[in-house]
């Protein structure tokens, strides 16, 4: 078996359900489902998920297993087989800056959150107000640098050996996640109040789905949930095995990160009806809103560290991929280069450059900059190359290799008429209203 491959179905959707779950999950998802009327979001949010893991996120897989590599190899070959020699040479290193520029901020909150999680075992979160702390560290330069450092080692750690430490590592810390966060929603449920917030979740609100927003944002979220943004993912399906079936995996990862979704919106949006707080708080649902709480509850400073050991493995498996893509198209591009070596210079790189970012008024804005303009920008080009360049029965050849069934024409009609629009309009949306999904 080769060592750059996963070596189960199962190790390689857990690595892709890491990369997918992480802050979209945690307070991305509760923060859209609490402020787009609740079930009324939920509807269509899998509507989206079920269409896209279904051609985006299997194509994505497919691209990397059929060319065997990551993001810079696989716009190569796709566009050089049209003939587009030079645009082959550039437009991989779109999606891919944008993995490498989110992994400076997103390091920075996993930072963030290992402090949090010191700070609940000692027992110092408990006896501080929530508010007034995270205030102070995330409004200071330099405030969180040993947690920083922390994160950049065990990432780095992680990733040494690829595909195999990638896996077991996942196999590890994608089960405790779960876990860990329905214990957490076991402890919501016994709140006073709690099914105020379990019903504003499921209770049907029909004419929500009138809300034209109510879909945008359900699309969006289901569509970075997922990490379909042209490449993270390909680089997992390059290390994927030939005869594995290509669509059964992506439903799997897609049910996985849905699951770890809800299981985050039915621990925080109940906790937050429990104690009438608001869902729309960002960042400082995660490190004012669940410790205000926590510190409220009996047992809370366990509570606390089951919720911040949860999301630091989260967070850590999210950084993999962002990494990993990386390093894999460096290798792609200077095949004589060690793997360590070139680890080590990314992370160097990448922890000097983050390190001048610890204030939340400098991270905050580069991540709105970055998802907002350059994901986007990269996720349609990644759908437009797989539907409208790539020629159609190359790409069936390859979902069809280990596929349960056959999937033809129609399969692909999906993709290239109803997939690549949705992503177009997304992007246009990011770009000429300034959002960010």
């Amino acid at each position: 078996m080769d060592d750059k491959n996963f070596t189960t179905r199962w190790g390689f959707v857990l690595a892709c359900v890491g990369s997918a779950v992480g802050m979209a999950n945690v307070w991305g998802f509760p923060f859209r489902m609490g402020s787009y009327g609740g079930s009324a979001f939920l509807i269509p949010y899998i509507i989206f998920v079920v269409l896209f893991s279904y051609v985006g996120l299997s194509t994505e897989y497919a691209i990397g297993r059929m060319t065997g590599t990551g993001t810079l190899g696989s716009y190569e070959y796709v566009w050089k087989k049209r003939g587009f020699n030079k645009v082959a040479k550039v437009i991989g290193w779109i999606p891919l800056i944008g993995s490498f520029c989110i992994a400076i901020g997103y390091s920075v909150i996993v930072a963030y959150v290992l402090k949090a999680l010191v700070e609940s075992i000692t027992g110092n979160l408990m006896h501080v107000d929530a508010g007034a702390w995270f205030a102070g560290f995330s409004s200071q330069p330099y405030s969180v640098v040993i947690y920083h450092v922390a994160i950049i080692v065990i990432v780095s750690l992680t990733l040494t050996v690829g595909a195999k430490s990638i896996e077991k590592t996942n196999k590890i810390m994608m089960p405790v996640f779960f876990i860990l966060f329905i214990v957490l929603a076991i402890r919501v449920l016994l709140l006073d109040n709690s099914l105020a917030g379990y019903e504003f979740m499921f209770r049907p609100k029909f004419n929500e789905l009138l809300n034209a927003e109510v879909w945008i944002f359900a699309m969006g979220q289901a569509f970075f949930s997922l990490s379909i943004t042209g490449s993270g993912m390909i680089v997992y399906g390059s290390y994927l095995q030939k005869g594995e079936d290509i669509i059964k995996s992506s439903e799997n990862t897609a049910f996985f990160d849905t699951i770890a979704a809800l299981t985050s919106a039915i621990v925080v949006i109940p906790a937050c009806f429990a104690y009438g707080v608001d869902l729309g708080s960002g960042p400082g649902l995660l490190f004012e809103t669940l410790p205000t709480i926590l510190q409220d509850i009996p047992f809370g400073r366990v509570f606390a560290i089951i919720l911040f050991v949860a999301v630091v493995f989260g967070g850590i498996s999210s950084l993999q991929n962002m990494i990993e893509v990386c390093v894999e198209s460096i290798l792609h591009k200077f095949p004589k280069l060690k793997r360590n070596h070139v680890l080590i210079v990314l992370m160097t790189s990448l922890f000097l450059i983050s390190v001048n970012m610890h204030q939340i008024s400098v991270w905050g804005p580069w991540m709105d900059l970055i998802s907002i303009y350059i994901i986007p920008i990269g996720a349609i080009i990644g759908a437009a190359s797989w539907f409208w360049v790539l020629d159609r029965d190359e790409l069936l050849n390859e979902i069809n290799d280990g596929a349960g069934k056959q999937y033809g024409k129609g399969w692909h009609s999906v993709g290239k008429y109803v997939y690549v629009p949705l992503a177009l309009i997304l992007c246009l949306i990011a770009l000429f209203k300034g959002i960010s999904f």
